[in-house]
């Protein structure tokens, strides 16, 4: 008996199976979502994000999504994406935001503005595609994120998402979890916000909103 048999007749005996026994069918998976009512979803992603050093607002209107944004930037350079729900709220008209998506548009700016695929309320989770008006650059390079999303977007947690979208994978070329704001203790074990992408994160959530199409299926 070489190495291989061995560790795997010690596997058998573990698992009370002998070597011609069939492999027994996988037991099913059990997805876990929907243990609080859609409207709480909303407070429940407020305080997951805010335990993390997030910020969130939820507003009324698109009106008051815009002008959140607006203070929020305080007049810092920003770039947006062209997700429908910005043109919506008039963030891609205000005067400190372009829509220019380069590499050297992305660095230069001092914050990103873009929305989300959806929000999971148990950890406080943005989901966010890649496409056509989303580039992935948007969202991580600048040192400050925005994302504004509809109310009815917030799922319950990971489980849902991959309950209502089975193949992220063929729908965007990347699918981003930001789970609050940029941290890292590796060094020192010291906690360092804004290395690796955004250190300021707000997410500003949209009660009231026309349904906008969903852009996830236009890839880059």
């Amino acid at each position: 008996m070489n190495s291989r048999e061995f560790i795997l007749s010690r596997v058998r005996a573990a698992l009370g199976r002998g070597a011609a026994d069939p492999v027994p069918e996988p037991p099913p998976v059990l997805l876990r979502f929907a243990s609080s009512p859609p409207p709480d979803r909303a407070e429940k992603f407020r305080s997951a994000l805010e335990a993390l050093g997030g910020k969130v607002a939820i507003v009324n209107t698109p009106g008051e999504a815009g002008a959140y944004v607006e203070s929020a930037l305080a007049g810092r350079r920003a770039i947006a994406s062209q997700a429908p729900i910005l043109e919506a709220c008039g963030i891609d008209s205000l005067p400190s935001v372009t829509t220019e998506h380069s590499r050297q548009a992305c660095a230069a700016a001092d914050a990103s503005i873009t929305s989300a695929e959806y929000a999971l309320a148990e950890t406080g989770t943005l989901v966010v595609s890649a496409g056509l008006r989303d580039s992935r650059m948007v969202s991580l390079l600048p040192p400050c994120h925005i994302a504004v999303i509809e109310r009815s977007k917030i799922l319950e947690n990971l489980d849902e998402f991959l309950d209502v979208c089975r193949q992220p994978a063929a729908q965007s070329s990347a699918v981003v979890l930001i789970t609050g704001p940029s941290r890292t203790a590796d060094i020192e074990m010291r906690l360092v916000r804004g290395v690796h992408g955004p250190g300021e994160i707000h997410v500003v959530i949209v009660n009231n909103v026309t349904a906008a199409p969903s852009y996830a299926s236009e890839e880059t």
